[in-house]
């Protein structure tokens, strides 16, 4: 009996020992994955085809959609492919810069970032059921709406409304 026990708990333990990253989320059903299919424009038949383009490796196809482009526009903005700052914007840029600047500041935060990951990371391989590591690592950072919410608005600041917290005691 205890042999068949062992044998049973030895895929379980190992199953425990793999460690797949931070952001271990499995898909929920059988189904095809909605995400990897990426519509394209229909096809059209120029009219002069000497005067295409020369096909080049990463070069954006006539079909591809722009996501980012598409996005702007539903939102009723427009792309600006430019690098300048718009002048609308400039008083905004001046006021965030106005304590100074670090330079390589997106390297310098995304190798913080990688290092905190990897400390995380350390214990949470150890996961008999599937888990969102992701959440586990960046727990202590999150920040709770609803009670900050109550915080300012005991302390008399205005607050906007927001629904009801759930209650997932009898869920």
């Amino acid at each position: 009996m205890r042999r068949i026990a062992l044998i049973s708990l030895i895929p379980l333990a190992l199953a425990a020992c793999s460690n797949q990253g931070l952001r271990d989320l499995q898909p929920v059903s059988e189904g095809p994955d909605e995400f990897l299919i990426q519509p394209v424009k229909p096809l059209e038949r120029p009219d002069n085809l000497n005067a295409l383009p020369t096909p080049a490796p990463g070069q954006a196809n006539l079909t591809d959609r722009s996501a980012v482009a598409e996005g702007v526009a539903a939102f009723g903005g427009r792309l600006d492919t430019s690098t300048a700052i718009p002048a609308g914007d400039a008083a905004l840029v001046q006021h965030t810069g106005r304590m100074g600047v670090q330079p390589g500041i997106r390297a310098t935060l995304a190798q913080s970032d990688a290092e905190f990951r990897k400390r995380k990371g350390r214990f949470t391989q150890f996961r008999i059921v599937p888990v969102d590591r992701y959440s586990q690592a960046y727990q202590r950072q999150t920040l709770d709406a609803y009670s900050e919410a109550e915080r300012w608005r005991n302390a008399g600041g205005r607050t906007p409304s927001y629904p009801p917290q759930e209650d997932t005691r009898f869920r």
